[in-house]
């Protein structure tokens, strides 16, 4: 079964014909909606702007540091296939003390999410309700839970890839949770909590198409990445004569691919199973060629939140088979990821 997600302010029409002529390519777009539907999905996701999932009540308390942005910054550069610095993935050591970002949230009552709502089982539009669903959203409920005693005091804001860590730099959001690699790079701009999961990038391709893996089967095919993602940075280093092509975000890729406008996708290994199983007409190839493990970033500044949200992990990890990390991967991942054993063990760093 195809799912079709949809982002909270598209619309519901959905026509077969846009009224343009284009026909849609064999084989695709099936149970999609046509060609109408998806031009709506790349046109809503294309959008480099921050959309407001909720809103908090105007001068209500809204904390200062989160605020609503006067302009988009600029992505920063990706990361470098070379990272050197050593033990990216130690965070800060767990406490429950609370410091000024803490109590920054607990004044404002909400707890301000970066979040996906277009990547399947991570943070999506549930099609039977329409709320936001997925592995990553059950854990922003966890940290707000924790912090403010509600899973749903959460203002969710949808931000496109390459907009997380301008996002946290700028206080628009208190965390990021949206399968955001840890890495040398990253940790320049943004804070992480330790890893909550491990993951490596891989190529998602039409079933029978002559695409084996990331190797020399992508010369001159036109292989799709979201912008300021470590799959970018990859098919920059190494392209094996492709064309890249730059979305921002992952979704559009898919949407790209069933359109027929490229060959091939790279991204995470654990976000293509979701495509993959959003589309049974795509399929992963070849191994992962990269080990990559996802955290949740942080502004820099706010080192009390970091270790707070390493308290959370700390709790949402233990318990083995009943751990809440356990009971969230058999609900959201396990059916399009099976044989995830655990959570990546956390490393910590002093100071």
């Amino acid at each position: 079964m195809r799912i079709r997600v949809k982002s909270h302010d598209e619309s519901h029409d959905e026509r077969r014909d846009d009224g343009t002529g284009r026909r849609r390519p064999a084989g695709r777009l099936r149970g999609w909606g046509g060609v109408s539907a998806m031009a709506a999905a790349c046109a809503v996701t294309a959008a480099a702007v921050l959309l407001p999932l909720a809103h908090a009540a105007p001068d209500t308390g809204h904390p200062a540091l989160v605020r609503e942005p006067a302009s988009m910054a600029a992505a920063p550069a990706p990361w470098s296939l070379t990272d050197t610095c050593q033990d990216p993935e130690a965070s800060l050591r767990p406490s429950g003390v609370d410091g000024p970002a803490i109590e920054r949230i607990r004044k404002a009552g909400k707890l301000v999410a970066g979040v996906d709502q277009n990547s399947f089982k991570w943070g999506y539009r549930n099609p039977v309700d329409g709320r936001l669903d997925g592995f990553d959203i059950a854990l922003v409920k966890a940290i707000a839970k924790d912090i403010l005693g509600d899973e749903n005091a959460v203002i969710y804001r949808a931000i496109p890839t390459s907009q997380r860590v301008p996002a946290l730099q700028d206080g628009r959001v208190d965390v990021v949770v949206r399968t955001m690699t840890i890495n040398c790079k990253r940790l320049e701009d943004v804070a992480f909590s330790t890893a909550y999961f491990e993951a490596g990038q891989q190529v998602l391709a039409p079933k029978g198409s002559p695409i084996t893996g990331y190797d020399a089967s992508l010369n001159g095919r036109r292989v799709c990445t979201a912008a300021g993602s470590t799959a970018e940075a990859a098919l920059k280093a190494q392209p094996y004569g492709s064309v890249p092509v730059s979305v921002p975000n992952q979704l559009d890729c898919l949407v790209r691919l069933q359109l027929g406008e490229v060959d091939g996708i790279i991204t995470d290994n654990a976000l293509a199973a979701g495509q993959a199983a959003q589309d049974p007409s795509v399929r992963l190839v070849g191994s992962p060629f990269t080990k990559e493990f996802y955290g949740v970033a942080m502004n820099k500044d706010a080192s009390d939140l970091v270790r707070r949200v390493n308290k959370v992990l700390e709790d949402y990890r233990a318990g083995g088979d009943n751990s809440p990390w356990m009971q969230a991967y058999v609900t959201h991942l396990k059916p399009v990821l099976p044989g995830v054993a655990g959570p990546p063990a956390p490393k910590y760093r002093d100071g």
